[in-house]
């Protein structure tokens, strides 16, 4: 701020016509300074102030405008105050050039807060521009992000999930060969929708269903009457699209989270209310859960904020747990 008190008090000098023009002197210099502080700090405060009342990403062309209107005001007020003070108290300008001297004085100062407002501009626009590139990182990491999180749950479903059927139809070799090869047929149904789509971001309901009737036939084979499903979903829904897996990952934390008997068995229902796929088991809740990573459902509502702001609702009334998931459009 003093050095650039300093340079203008130069210019003047050189400018404006004075007897004595090539000597500078030292009130000039200070009342350059005073002038030059009062403008700096006062607009910085200027932009703190607007700053709140204006931010730059919520209105920047009215923060634009606003801030230079404010800005010259303020200075030229200063400026202009200043200057009158000066010539009134220390320095007498010279009888009839006043008026020139004030004007001088206030164009300068004028167009060096302009200088600095068009370097601000500029620093802003190139500050906006890598700020949207920034975004556009962000929301491809943020992609990278969800498709690895997607991953890992399928590659930590297999083994668990794999072992469990093997053990299955192991039995069932000895006991229905015909049973048994019918489970392999939708064993490998499983597996062929998980291979098909591991680079998938959205499946069609169609699809989704159809790996889960193949994974609700596994699963009545091992729970046999323990567990019982309803479906309903309209026709003109399956061509609907949603992140892959989620039905079988709500059907899997549901069956870990509550106990099923033949007496008492677990009832899941998947319907279509309002353009939301509706998932709803009975709460029967056991006494000692299966041990899980807490995840599942988190995740599923962190993959649905990637793809709409309709959000994922999740109710519990103490006899049934809801989960409605939005159905998105085919674009």
């Amino acid at each position: 701020m003093i050095l650039t008190g300093i340079l203008i008090s130069v210019v003047m000098n050189l400018l404006v016509p004075t007897a004595d023009k090539h000597t500078l002197q030292i009130w000039d210099v200070l009342v350059s300074i005073l002038i030059t502080i009062m403008v700096w700090e006062g607009n910085l405060r200027i932009i703190s102030w607007m700053n709140r009342r204006f931010p730059w990403l919520d209105q920047p062309w009215k923060r634009i405008l606003s801030q230079v209107l404010v800005s010259v005001s303020y200075s030229a007020v200063i400026i202009f105050g200043i200057s009158m003070l000066f010539n009134a108290l220390f320095y007498e300008l010279p009888e009839g050039n006043t008026g020139f001297y004030l004007t001088a004085f206030v164009i300068l100062g004028v167009l060096v807060l302009f200088s600095l407002l068009v370097i601000s501009i500029e620093i802003s626009v190139q500050f906006f521009r890598n700020w949207k590139t920034s975004l556009v990182q962000i929301e491809h990491y943020r992609s990278e992000k969800l498709q690895a999180q997607l991953q890992n749950l399928i590659s930590q479903i297999n083994p668990h999930f794999l072992f469990n059927n093997l053990s299955v139809l192991s039995s069932l070799v000895y006991k229905d060969q015909d049973k048994a090869v019918d489970f392999i047929n939708q064993l490998s149904k499983v597996y062929r929708y998980l291979l098909d789509h591991r680079e998938s971001d959205l499946v069609t309901v169609e699809q989704e269903l159809s790996f889960i009737q193949a994974y609700i036939y596994l699963l009545r084979i091992r729970f046999e009457d323990k567990i019982r499903f309803h479906i309903d979903i309209p026709e003109e829904r399956l061509g609907d699209q949603l992140p892959q897996m989620v039905l079988q990952m709500l059907i899997e934390n549901a069956m870990k989270h509550n106990e099923s008997s033949p007496e008492k068995p677990l009832e899941i229902n998947i319907t279509v209310e309002e353009g939301m796929l509706v998932i709803q088991n009975n709460l029967q809740l056991r006494v000692v859960p299966e041990p899980g990573s807490g995840t599942g459902l988190q995740n599923i509502i962190e993959r649905y904020r990637f793809f709409t702001d309709v959000p994922v609702q999740l109710l519990d009334d103490q006899h049934a747990f809801t989960v409605k998931l939005p159905l998105l459009q085919a674009k």
